[in-house]
């Protein structure tokens, strides 16, 4: 059940309203009903990997509260999570990595393997992330194991962050979803108020870029002179798409008085790769630097590696050497995280090399900008850092979107080699063809106007949304009013685009 379509309006509408119809305490109950309802209309058989995920982190959650009431030290139960932990991984990685397995042995070693016929079961990425870390939160002691089975259930499984995320902490959601909220006006407005900010920015400019997008990446010999472009408008068509699912995801949520942790924080503001990545899936580095990162850096091996570089480059290069390892080999699983192919990898590890190389060159990078008389609160050094970073984000977009290395280097290559804007206007657009490119194209344009105006007021610290609550109620009606014309005016007229982060 895609987000922008009537029959999930009205699936979202009728959850809301028998959420408040319903008895306080039994308020999470509508929330599960519908969750699980949600997910089947997916297909009876993927529920099947998600009671999967959820039965084998909570019993492995119950499992660990229980040895720990029992006197039992961290490193005694250690095989328990690590079980959970690999049958959780497993469910994952047989869906989304047997068919590029397969395909790299037949490759390899000439071999006429057969794929499985799996269909990756929706949201999978984001439930077993989710799962995985309630379960390492209680084995760390941060949390209590919860020995309700229904009211974990519900944790897994909220239909409205399942397909995209964010990923959410036990502690921060957990107690907000079995809370019977009061019904209160201000979190339906404000709630709808995202959630029509969130199919702006997903019918009006994803959809429409993806068109253009969609076309230069299935034919780049014959739109070589817009390889860049296809590049930069993959990258809005990302921002917009994944963003606006976030708003979808955290406006729905708010209607039930529900307070979602936000996933993006105006990225294309970034003054670094790693800012990017601070400021982009944040839930996901969340994640990354809490259950990947941290517990590497304080490992026996990366130790061994401080020590060995500390005696090769001295103590304050080689203090950097085992951050920017631990940087590369994250990224590499925030790559593999992405997606199956040689593409998401090199991804993966482009970002992590990028972010890695900065670590170790901190401080010859002190050096440069003291001897160039920098101070970095520059104005215009700001705004270098910004083209600067965007110009490194774009250039992972070849990777993250092409069908193949190959193609992606040959597009990079194009980049440099043949330009010609013009070729945009042969790229037919929605149903009336050639005669609505100029249009789309426009409508890309004012949409992506209207977006970084946003962006900036935000990036201020202006809130938007309290900021227009305090105009004269017609006013603030009438701006509404012409968001929701405008989706109805200017949405995409081609063919349905799915939501991209739905499928990873």
């Amino acid at each position: 059940m895609s987000f922008v379509s009537n029959t999930f309006l009205l699936f979202a509408g009728a959850s809301v309203i028998l959420y408040y119809l319903a008895p306080a305490r039994f308020r999470w109950v509508v929330l599960l009903v519908f969750s699980y309802i949600y997910y089947l209309t997916a297909g009876v058989r993927l529920v099947g990997f998600l009671l999967f995920s959820t039965i084998v982190t909570f019993v492995a959650g119950r499992v660990i509260g229980y040895l720990y009431e029992k006197g039992r030290e961290p490193k005694q139960v250690r095989w328990i999570l690590i079980l959970a932990l690999v049958l959780n991984f497993f469910m994952l990685g047989l869906t989304k990595y047997t068919g590029m397995l397969i395909d790299a042995l037949n490759a390899l070693f000439h071999m006429e393997l057969r794929g499985l016929d799996l269909v990756l079961p929706l949201g999978i990425s984001f439930y077993t992330f989710q799962s995985s870390g309630y379960l390492l939160d209680v084995y760390l002691r941060r949390i209590t194991a919860e020995k309700r089975p229904l009211q974990y259930a519900l944790f897994v499984s909220f239909f409205p962050q399942i397909m995209q995320g964010p990923i959410g902490r036990y502690n921060q959601l957990a107690d907000q979803l079995f809370e019977p909220h009061a019904l209160k006006g201000e979190n339906l407005i404000r709630g709808a108020e995202r959630m029509l900010w969130g199919f702006f920015k997903k019918m009006v400019i994803a959809d429409w870029t993806a068109v253009f997008v969609d076309a230069i990446f299935a034919a780049p010999d014959q739109y070589q002179g817009l390889a860049f472009f296809g590049a930069f408008l993959y990258l809005i068509q990302l921002y917009a798409d994944f963003s606006g699912a976030m708003d979808i995801v955290i406006g729905l949520a708010q209607m039930y008085g529900i307070t979602l942790e936000e996933n993006f924080r105006r990225p294309l503001f970034s003054t670094s790769v790693a800012d990017f990545w601070r400021r982009w899936h944040i839930t996901l580095g969340r994640w990354m630097k809490d259950y990947l990162f941290y517990p590497m850096m304080l490992s026996g091996w990366m130790t061994k590696i401080a020590k060995w570089a500390k005696t090769k480059f001295g103590r304050k290069t080689g203090r950097m050497v085992p951050i920017a390892l631990a940087d590369v080999l994250v990224f590499l699983v925030v790559g593999i995280w992405h997606g199956a192919g040689g593409t998401y990898v090199f991804f993966g590890f482009y970002n992590g090399l990028i972010i890695g190389a900065s670590e170790l060159l901190a401080d010859r990078y002190r050096k440069w900008k003291t001897a160039l008389h920098i101070s970095g609160t520059e104005a215009w050094y700001h705004g270098f850092m910004i083209v600067r970073t965007l110009l490194l984000t774009i250039s992972r977009m070849y990777f993250s979107r092409a069908d193949s290395m190959a193609q992606a280097l040959q597009m990079i290559k194009n980049t440099f080699t043949s330009f010609q804007p013009s070729l945009l206007l042969t790229i037919p657009a929605g149903r009336d063809g050639l005669s609505f490119t100029p249009y789309a194209l426009l409508i890309i344009v004012c949409g992506c106007i209207v977006l970084l105006a946003v962006d900036i007021l935000q990036e201020r610290g202006v809130k938007i949304r309290e900021s227009l609550a305090k105009l004269p109620l017609p006013a603030t009606a009438a701006i509404y009013f012409v968001l929701l014309l405008s989706i109805g005016l200017f949405g995409s007229t081609d063919a349905t685009k799915g939501f991209i982060y739905a499928q990873f």
